[in-house]
């Protein structure tokens, strides 16, 4: 989730808790591999595996702060540069390293990256080969594909691929590019490449609730999930999973909580932009909470205009103190 899922809502998320792994954004690889500052800059979680802070904390790979690991994600075409950028980000503590066959964004399509490298397996294969023989074995190499660019005839080619060139996992988005992110998710789909291949396969894809994630289990197979969208709308939705099925009881977060949780993001950005983009974060999670929470809607429509950091402060004082009192 590109412009979304960075470093701060990653630590966010791992406050939350109830999730195994993270993924970073998709960093872009053309022609010229990326550098140690590129990995340093998007993913600081690297700075937890070098020697000082791996010695002090006892971590030797990409984590957040309370040791959830963090994957590097890669995008791009070119197997050699991957293959390079890939060999780079592992010598830097990279957990794993995530190749991106998925992201179905036209302007990334148009550059030969994402979904559209699915209407050619050999590639796929390629990429995947090469990235796996320039970085240890102790680093796995992850991939995450759709079902396909145009339709669905190729999924299987493109799993089969993957799997025969040496990744360690398959993550599956439940739809074709064509397909865009309308419902449904096809997750039977997903159940003929577990029936096919050796290696874990993990469904994506329209998980939103509980109901979601049981009927997803029961169509791919699969015991792991990856949430996307849905874990932005619902922060603590990995916990009710998890909750639900260790069968234990589990009481949701409510909105005073989400406020608290809107405050600390905001407070954690705000410095990280230019002014004239201050709280703009802060509006874009609210878009997703809105899915989720009725008390959502209203909320954002009361900051969607505030550019001014004396406005924001104020608004969360004032929920503050609504929640202190028990409104």
């Amino acid at each position: 989730m590109e412009g979304v899922i960075d470093h701060h809502f990653r630590s966010i998320y791992s406050t939350i808790g109830g999730i195994d792994i993270f993924v970073t954004e998709f960093m872009r690889v053309n022609d010229i591999p990326l550098t140690d500052k590129t990995f340093l800059r998007d993913c600081p979680e690297l700075r937890q595996a070098q020697p000082a802070q791996a010695k002090a904390s006892g971590k030797t790979k990409s984590s957040t702060s309370n040791g959830t690991p963090v994957r590097i994600q890669l995008l791009g075409s070119n197997p050699a540069t991957l293959a390079q950028s890939a060999h780079t980000a592992a010598l830097l503590g990279a957990s794993a390293i995530d190749l991106n066959f998925g992201c179905p964004a036209k302007q990334v399509n148009n550059s030969h990256g994402g979904s559209v490298l699915l209407k050619n397996p050999a590639l796929v294969g390629d990429i995947v080969r090469a990235v796996r023989s320039a970085v240890p074995n102790s680093t796995p190499v992850t991939a995450k594909i759709r079902l396909g660019f145009e339709d669905r005839s190729l999924y299987l080619d493109n799993a089969i691929a993957i799997a025969e060139a040496g990744a360690d996992e398959l993550c599956i988005h439940a739809r074709s590019r064509a397909d865009g992110y309308n419902p449904p998710a096809y997750w039977t789909y997903i159940a003929h490449v577990v029936e096919t291949i050796a290696i874990p396969v993990i469904a994506n894809g329209e998980i939103w609730n509980i109901r979601d994630w049981q009927q997803c289990q029961q169509d791919s197979g699969c015991k792991d999930f990856m949430l996307g969208r849905g874990l932005v709308a619902c922060p603590d939705l990995a916990l009710q999973i998890r909750a639900f099925n260790e069968g234990r009881d589990y009481q949701p977060l409510n909105w005073h909580d989400i406020i608290g949780l809107l405050r600390t993001f905001y407070l954690d950005t705000k410095d990280a932009y230019p002014l004239r983009f201050l709280g703009n974060r802060v509006k874009q999670w609210l878009f997703y909470l809105k899915m989720h929470y009725s008390e959502a809607e209203p909320f954002f429509e009361k900051v969607k205009r505030y550019k001014k950091p004396h406005e924001f402060d104020s608004v969360f004082l004032n929920a503050h103190i609504k929640k202190s009192r028990g409104f």
